[in-house]
C-alpha cells in the first residue's frame, strides 16, 4: 500500500527538486518503486478512481512502466527479477511485460545517456492519445503534453521525499524504447525517468535564497 505522509514536508522537495545524473550502485527497495508509481499515477480517490497528476476530463491516456535493472529492486531478500514491468493503478500492482536485461538496450535508444545505464529503475511514461483527442479533438494533443508534465513532476517531488534522485528525459527513438519495454502500437512513448540513490544531495539554504530575493528587490 502506498504511504499517505511522510517526513519530508511538499515545501522541501519543491525547494530540493533538482534533475540530478549521478547515482549510487545502490539498489532501490520495492516500497520505494511502488511509492514513486503511485505518485506518478496511482489511485488518490475512490469513488472514480480519479488518479495523482490530473487528467483533462480523466481521460487518462498515459502508462507507466518500470525497467528493472538486474539487482535493481530488493524485495524482502531477493531481488525482482530484471524486465519491464507495467504498473495497473486501480489494484496498484506491477505486471510483467518482458524478461531479461533491457537497460543496455534503452541507454542506446535513449542516445546513450549514461545516467539511464547507471540507473537500478527507469520509469517509461507512454500515452494513448486517443483516450483524450476522442473527446477533444487535436487540442488533446496539448494535453496530453500537459499532463505528463504534471506526472513528471510527481515523481521528481516523490523521488526528494525519499532520497532519491531522478531526471526527465526526451531525447530518445521513440519507436525503439516502446519496443523495449513491450508496449503495444498505440502507446507512444513521452518520457524515461531514471531513478536512483544520489552521488551527491542539492540542499537550498534558507538564507542564501533570502539573499537571492533581496538582492533583486533592490
Amino acid at each position: 500500500m502506498p504511504r499517505l505522509s511522510g517526513v519530508v514536508s511538499l515545501e522541501e522537495t519543491l525547494a530540493n527538486r533538482r534533475s540530478i545524473r549521478e547515482y549510487t550502485d545502490e539498489p532501490l527497495t520495492i516500497e520505494e518503486l511502488a511509492q514513486l508509481l503511485w505518485a506518478a499515477q496511482g489511485i488518490s480517490e475512490t469513488r472514480h478512481g480519479f488518479r495523482t497528476a490530473p487528467s483533462a476530463g480523466a481521460t487518462y491516456p498515459l502508462e507507466v512502466y518500470a525497467v528493472i535493472a538486474p539487482q535493481g529492486v530488493l524485495a524482502g531478500d531477493m531481488f525482482l527479477e530484471p524486465g519491464s514491468y507495467r504498473y495497473l493503478p486501480h489494484s496498484h500492482t506491477l505486471v510483467q511485460v518482458r524478461r531479461g536485461d533491457l537497460v543496455e538496450e534503452l541507454y542506446h535508444a535513449a542516445l546513450e545517456q549514461e545516467w539511464v545505464r547507471e540507473a537500478p529503475v527507469n520509469l517509461v511514461f507512454t500515452a494513448v492519445y486517443e483516450r483524450t483527442t476522442r473527446r477533444y479533438g487535436a487540442r488533446g494533443v496539448r494535453y496530453v503534453h500537459i499532463e505528463v508534465g504534471h506526472a513528471g513532476q510527481n515523481v521528481y517531488l516523490q523521488a526528494v521525499a525519499l532520497g532519491l534522485a531522478t531526471v526527465a528525459i526526451g531525447a530518445f527513438h521513440d519507436e525503439a524504447v516502446r519496443e523495449i519495454i513491450g508496449a503495444p502500437e498505440e502507446e507512444k512513448p513521452l518520457y524515461i525517468m531514471p531513478v536512483a540513490r544520489p552521488a551527491w544531495r542539492y540542499r537550498l539554504d534558507p538564507r542564501e535564497l533570502a539573499e537571492y530575493i533581496e538582492r533583486r528587490r533592490g
